[in-house]
């Protein structure tokens, strides 16, 4: 984006926010420990167009992280094309996914953790609040979800 274009308008953000979860395979992974240490790692997602769904070790810091804390940040995109998403994680062990969520993030990602042992646990988070720029002209208006409700239609 360059300072003489006009920034998009709520309902395009959330389309183009949209397009990108239906899209990307990867999604930066924030989340802190009881005593606040942070801890960010990608993890491949699937978006289902109400959760993400996520797939990591329970043992490892994040997968200790998301199923203690039950809240993480998300982010996709570079730093002039940013897309920022709260939400509340739910965990599940390996037998308790969907199948057809374990089959859709497989078909996405290339990735079946169902084979891959009883460690790989998957967290659904449902996003509580949304924010996407394009450089500083964005900067103003860039919530886009807000309660867990977006704040314009696509």
């Amino acid at each position: 984006m360059t300072k003489t274009q006009t920034p998009r308008d709520p309902a395009r953000r959330v389309r183009d926010v949209l397009g990108r979860l239906d899209e990307e395979q990867d999604i930066w992974v924030s989340t802190a420990d009881a005593a606040g240490e942070p801890y960010l790692v990608p993890l491949s997602f699937l978006w289902d167009g109400t959760h993400l769904w996520l797939c990591t070790r329970i043992g490892n810091p994040t997968g200790r992280n998301l199923a203690a804390g039950g809240r993480a940040r998300l982010a996709l995109g570079h730093t002039r094309d940013v897309v920022l998403l709260d939400g509340e994680v739910t965990a599940s062990g390996p037998r308790e996914v969907p199948v057809e969520v374990a089959d859709a993030f497989h078909a996405k990602t290339g990735w079946d953790p169902r084979g891959s042992g009883p460690a790989y646990h998957w967290f659904r988070v449902r996003p509580t609040g949304v924010q996407a720029w394009l450089e500083e002209p964005e900067l103003e208006g860039r919530d886009i979800m807000r309660g867990g409700a977006w704040v314009a239609t696509p």
